[in-house]
């Protein structure tokens, strides 16, 4: 099969040269010139130009205000593993104690930059692997959580993969189901991940801005999740509160 897009003899050395950029505005920290960077890396002054637009317009870098230096930007983030620390002991205690008060799997997932990481994942009703759920966060309650929250939710989710027959794969559906999210804070999906398996969860959110940064999560029997009692519901939103303090 012909590769559609062939690379040039120049373009290796025009992706190295980028790739050198970001690593020069890592080393050197933010408001690092781009006269600065030329320098550093021995590139004509042009070309480092050239890199810098190219990096800022695909969101890797920005110009700071004053508009003389650089810094990474929103999709650099996305290059390297957020560093997720794990969940203090008091917040254990909680989500331990609400697996004392169902028969569900219970788990509780942080969104630190921006990305799905379970965090405590129940050991008696293991998760679906926390790879796929981090891929397809449209097919799960919660990477929905996360979703609802994006001005563009097609940035985190490029590819809307049908894991079962019954997962949500229309982005205009998707998109009502994400409005639904963020109107009642509370997110669901019935056997999208495992044909026989269903999730809810709830957000948790830092009480000053308002940013979620985790969500908790019961799984069980899909037919169960399609009509959650109000008692399950308003249980998972009372766990969720008493981890506010403990993880915003």
């Amino acid at each position: 099969m012909t590769d559609p897009l062939p690379l040039s003899g120049r373009q290796p050395r025009a992706v190295r040269s980028a790739l050198a950029v970001l690593e020069e505005v890592v080393a050197a920290g933010p408001g690092v010139t781009a006269k600065e960077i030329s320098a550093a890396l021995k590139l004509p002054q042009a070309t480092t130009y050239r890199l810098l637009n190219l990096l800022v317009g695909e969101e890797y870098l920005v110009r700071l205000p004053d508009l003389r230096g650089f810094a990474l930007g929103r999709r650099a983030a996305r290059l390297a593993t957020p560093v997720v620390p794990v969940p203090p002991a008091a917040a254990r205690a909680v989500v331990e104690h609400l697996r004392g008060m169902v028969r569900w799997g219970v788990h509780l997932a942080s969104f630190r930059g921006g990305q799905l990481t379970l965090v405590d994942a129940d050991p008696d009703h293991p998760p679906t692997d926390a790879a796929v759920l981090a891929r397809h966060p449209h097919a799960s309650a919660l990477g929905r959580l996360l979703l609802a929250e994006q001005a563009d939710w097609r940035a985190l989710a490029r590819d809307l993969r049908g894991l079962t027959p019954h997962t949500v794969t229309a982005a205009a559906e998707l998109d009502a189901r994400l409005a639904e999210v963020a109107r009642t804070g509370l997110a669901r999906q019935c056997g999208e991940v495992r044909g026989e398996k269903g999730c809810l969860a709830v957000p948790v959110r830092d009480p000053a801005t308002g940013a979620l940064v985790a969500g908790l999560a019961l799984c069980g029997p899909a037919t169960r999740v399609a009509e959650p009692n109000e008692e399950l519901v308003r249980t998972m939103r009372e766990h969720a509160d008493r981890l506010v303090p403990l993880l915003a």
